[in-house]
Order: C-alpha cells, then structure tokens, then sequence
C-alpha cells in the first residue's frame, strides 16, 4: 500500500486577472521508501502541488478545488487542524526551494532548527539543543556549538541549505518534499546535497518527493519520475524507462536540453515558443502549439494519461494511437 495517494488535485488561483488552473487533475502515488522525481518547466505546477500537500497554499487567492491526498489513510486535503498539525512538520517535512527566504533573519539558527523538536517531541530544550547540534552534524556543519547562536546571513548558500535540511530531518519523517533545494547552489555543492539527501534517506528509510526542473539530477537520484506540463501530468514511469523510451514529446524535448545530451560542438536545443497562459481555456494538448508532432486532431481534442506499457503512462494522442 503507497505511503500517499494523491487523485484528481486541483488547485486554482482566483485573481482580478482571471483563474489560473495551477494545479489540474494531478494523481500520483509514493511507496515507502521510494524517491519520486517532478520534473518540468518552470510554472508546470511542481511546486504548487507539494505546496497544496502541506496546507502553504495561500488562501486566497488559492482555492484547493478538488482531490484527495491520502497519507496512511489521512486525507492531508481534509484533515482537521489537529490531524494537520501532528502530520505536517513531524511525519511530512519540506525542504524550501530558497533557504535565505525561508530562514528568519531576525532569529538564531537554533531557535528555528529546535523548533520542531519543541512542538512535536515535547521534550526540553537543552535536549533540543543537543538534538539539534547532532542534526547540524549529521549534514556536514562543523563546530555546532558557535553555528547555533549564528544568524542565517552568517553561513554561506549550501550551508543554509545545510541547515533547510536539517530541519526537515530533525524529526525523522516519513516522506521528504524537496522543492528545488539545489537550484541556487554551485555544481560541486548540488552534488553534496544530493548525496546527503540520499544517504538520510537510506538511515532513515523514508520516502522522497525531489522536485526539479533538471532530468540531468533526476536520472542519478530517483525511482520513478512524473513529467508535469501546464499544471497536468503528461508523462510518469520509472527513471530508466523514461531516458531510455520517452513517449510524450514534451519529456524528449526535456532530454533534448540537456547539455550533455548534445553531441560536441553542437547548437544546444531549447523548446520553442513559451509555457501557456493558465487563465485561459486550453483546449486539446498543452503542448500541442509548441510541439513538432502535433496535428489538429492534437489542439482541439483533449490528451488524458493512458498506460503505453505496465508501470508507463503516457498523454500523448499520436502515441496513444501508435503513429509515433
């Protein structure tokens, strides 16, 4: 049985300027233990749709319009504060895309790591605070004891995400959401997060959300990826099939942009044309207007996700019907 059962989410924003569908009719499932890649464009609905798990949508203008998000038989969508407050931050953590805007600056590095610890264990704060400086450890961050009374602007980027990490992990949760946490980090630092990530993962035996728009981190890190366009799920299979047999266009166009993809001294491919405006009707595909395989069958007739294979569903109609 999957740790968390997500069907049908909507999440839409209500403004002056119309509604966007930020979030239309996602499902997915993680197991135990599991690493589940997202993976799209900037504005595909990545992180709205972790943000709609953990109650951060803000509301208004955010509208949770339907679904169910089942984690060990508890609908994170429903649940009453109570059940809210004993999930969210003890059972289910979240790593933030931006850790100096998810830090407080005006508060000590102990005070927020020990935080979740004082709410959620129930335990006194000298207590906290070994627990804490044993987190700090745990990711790499040396001499804990000045670090704790340190101020975020004090450390540098991977060490404030260090620190995002530990925070998530101080509690020993059961599923992990990483919003983009190496977006803004150098090269060799990405590397160390990525495998600190992993190597927690392995002590503590929980299930991973890694949200991203890079399939190049993706490839070395996950078990299974969904690909989301315009706030819908176009493509999802385990990690090898999908570099090895991507269906849908859009995921072969992701591929394509990879740098390394390219053979040497090659022009580097981008998609072309931009993402839709989500205020607007979108009738057919998505991605049909900016897609080389779409035919007019593709831009007024609606793509739903379909099996091509067991475990590898796919929304494209021209695959589906086994023309490409």
């Amino acid at each position: 049985m999957p740790l968390l059962t997500v069907k049908d989410l909507r999440t839409y924003f209500h403004t002056r300027n119309g509604i966007y569908r930020a979030v239309d009719g996602v499902s997915f499932h993680v197991d135990r233990g599991e690493t589940l890649g997202m993976v799209g464009e900037s504005g595909s609905g990545k992180s709205v749709t972790c943000y709609s798990l953990m109650g951060l949508v803000p509301q208004p203008p955010g509208r949770i319009e339907s679904g169910t998000a089942l984690f060990d038989g508890v609908d994170l969508l429903h649940s009453s504060p109570a059940q809210s407050r004993a999930i969210r931050g003890k059972r289910v953590a979240m790593i933030f895309q931006d850790p100096m805007t998810s830090l407080n600056p005006y508060l000590r590095i102990a005070d927020q790591l020990i935080e979740p610890l004082l709410i959620h264990e129930k335990i006194s704060k000298k207590k906290a605070l070994q627990l804490g400086g044993e987190a700090l450890e745990a990711v790499g961050i040396n001499d804990v004891a000045r670090r704790l009374q340190q101020y975020p602007h004090e450390f540098s980027g991977g060490m404030r995400q260090r620190v995002m990490i530990a925070m998530a992990l101080i509690t020993k949760p059961e599923l992990l959401i990483a919003d983009e946490p190496t977006t803004a980090l150098d090269v060799t630092v990405q590397a160390q997060i990525l495998e600190l990530i992993k190597e927690m993962q392995r002590e503590l035996g929980m299930a991973v959300i890694f949200v991203t728009h890079d399939l190049g981190v993706i490839s070395g890190l996950c078990d299974r990826v969904q690909v989301m366009y315009a706030g819908k799920v176009v493509e999802t299979a385990d990690t090898r099939a999908l570099f090895y047999q991507p269906k849908h266009p859009y995921t072969r166009a992701l591929q394509r942009s990879i740098p390394s993809m390219q053979p040497k001294g090659a022009e580097l491919y981008t998609i072309p044309g931009l993402p839709p405006d989500l205020s607007k009707p979108l009738p057919g595909c998505p991605f049909a207007p900016r897609c080389g395989f779409a035919t007019d069958r593709c831009h007024v007739e609606e793509a739903r996700l379909a099996e091509w294979r067991p475990g590898h569903d796919q929304a494209c109609l021209r695959v589906q019907a086994g023309e490409i």
